[in-house]
Formats: C-alpha cells, structure tokens, sequence
C-alpha cells in the first residue's frame, strides 16, 4: 500500500515534505501513471498537487501571461488570453494526447517531464518562457532553454516543484503556428514538431522570427541562423527554401521504431517551408486592422 498526500495549499506541501522527506510529487499523473505500471519507479510515498489552488490558472500580470503548474492542457486551450496572445501554445495543446489526457494532464507536468517530443516544448520555447521554481526558502526563474537539461533532466533541486510559467504577450498581429508530423492523425507522439513566431512589416518583411522544433533533438532544438535567415527578407517560398539546409544542419535526430534519422531531418525542413501559407494571409491581415 502507497500513501497519497492531498495537500490544499503550498505551505502544507512543505510541511508533507517536512515529515515524508522521499515522497514523491505529482499534478495529473499521466506520465507518472505509466511509470509506475511498468515498474521505471516505485515512490514509498505520492504527494498529490491538484488540490492546490495557488498552482492553478492563468492570469496576466504586468506584460506576462502567468501559467500556474498545475493548470490542465483543456484549461490552457480554452481559455480566452491564451488564445488572444500565445495562440501557437493553444494550436499545441489542441493536438496533446486525447481528450482525456487534456482534462488530466497539466502544463508543469509537460514541463518537469522534458520530452523531446512534448508539444507544449516549442511553442514554450519560442515565446522565450520562464519556470517559476519554488521551495520552501525561495523562489527562482530560470528561462526554459536552460531549465531543461536533456531527456527528462531539469534545473529542479530536491524539494523543489515548478510553480508555473511566465510568457511574454506577444505583439497583436504576430504569427504563430504550431505543427507536427505522427505516424497517425490523432493520439501520435511527435515524429518532428515545429512551433514558430514571426513578426511581418506592412511591406511583407519579416522583421523578427523565433522558429523551434521538437522530437529531432535530445531538447528543443532552436536555430539562430535559421532566424537570421528569415528576418529582413520576404516570407515567401524562396526565401524559406533558402533556409531548410540550415534547419538541416541544426537538428540531430535519431532513427528508432517511428521514423529515421534522415527523415526527421527532411519533415523538420518541410515544415519551416509550410510557413509559406501565411506570406499573403499576414500582410492583408495587418491591412485590414489599420
């Protein structure tokens, strides 16, 4: 028999931890479900975080959108300012895992299980997320890009737990897209992912582009001079085409049972190219709102 701790706030979580210094925590459990079927751990202890309501919800504060740890997938996609203002973490959410998955799983989750192929990863990425990281005696942000360290390894000391994430709003009239390949239409792990933010001039120029793709890497996998690519220059199929051996060059995938190595790479390629869609839709879109 395993004991489950159901703590209501963060100070009875410490105080858990205080007395039970190897429990083990969790929010929605649909990572960890899985682990303890196939025997990967076996916690003496669990403590339970969904009850918490301070790791909840989302809320703007200042020029950031705060994403509490505990918010799940379902919550994110519906909600009215994540929608408004980091659509291309909506556009993620809305192909996670199963309907059921999204009611269960949560953001912090995603975060703290550091998968190449989780969806919320590049979107977090390219919006240039914070983890808020708390322990009893302080508090820390540390950019997602080096809070995560490699497959399943983070920035979290014992007794630590991820608070939330803090995203900067994006400009109005951005785009942002969010796309992945999977051996099936629907309930597939990543074969390559790409999220990506551009901002368009009047004129069609790209003025600034953050481009990030998933499961082609042992982490996200962003690219500098796949940015710098783009940025000055018209979003057009020429000037993406341009690009794709840089997107080449910057991913290192791995060949396994879902796909190979060499076509992780051409997907990761095609994908940047799709962005091609948008070179009419974003200069008639910033027209139409003058």
């Amino acid at each position: 028999m395993r004991n489950v701790h159901l703590p209501e706030t963060i100070d009875e979580l410490w105080n858990i931890w205080e007395h039970d210094p190897e429990a083990v925590v969790y929010a929605g459990g649909t990572d960890l479900l899985v682990m303890l079927r196939k025997g990967m751990v076996n916690p003496s202890s669990l403590i339970c975080l969904e009850r918490i309501g301070e790791l909840k919800g989302i809320r703007a504060e200042g020029e950031e959108i705060v994403i509490g740890a505990c918010t799940t997938h379902t919550t994110i996609l519906m909600n009215s300012l994540i929608r408004k203002h980091v659509p291309v973490l909506a556009e993620a959410v809305k192909v996670l895992g199963s309907p059921p998955i999204r009611h269960m799983g949560t953001i912090g989750g995603n975060i703290v299980n550091a998968s190449p192929a989780g969806d919320t990863l590049p979107p977090l990425y390219v919006l240039d997320a914070r983890v808020e990281i708390l322990s009893r005696e302080q508090s820390r942000l540390v950019p997602i890009k080096e809070f995560i360290l490699g497959p399943g390894q983070v920035d979290m000391r014992r007794h630590e737990i991820v608070g939330g994430v803090r995203l900067p709003a994006s400009p109005q009239y951005a785009i942002h897209h969010f796309e992945k390949v999977g051996r099936r239409k629907a309930l597939a792990c990543s074969v390559a992912g790409m999220a990506a933010v551009l901002n368009i001039s009047d004129a069609g120029i790209v003025e600034r582009a953050r481009i990030a793709w998933g499961s082609v890497g042992p982490t996200v996998v962003t690219s500098p001079a796949v940015d710098a690519a783009l940025e000055g220059r018209p979003l057009s199929e020429a000037t993406l085409k341009t690009a794709i051996p840089l997107v080449e060059n910057a991913v290192s995938p791995i060949s396994d049972i879902r796909a190979s190595a060499q076509y992780r790479k051409t997907v990761s390629g095609n994908l940047l190219r799709r962005l091609c869609r948008y070179s009419h839709s974003a200069h008639t879109t910033r027209a139409g709102h003058k």
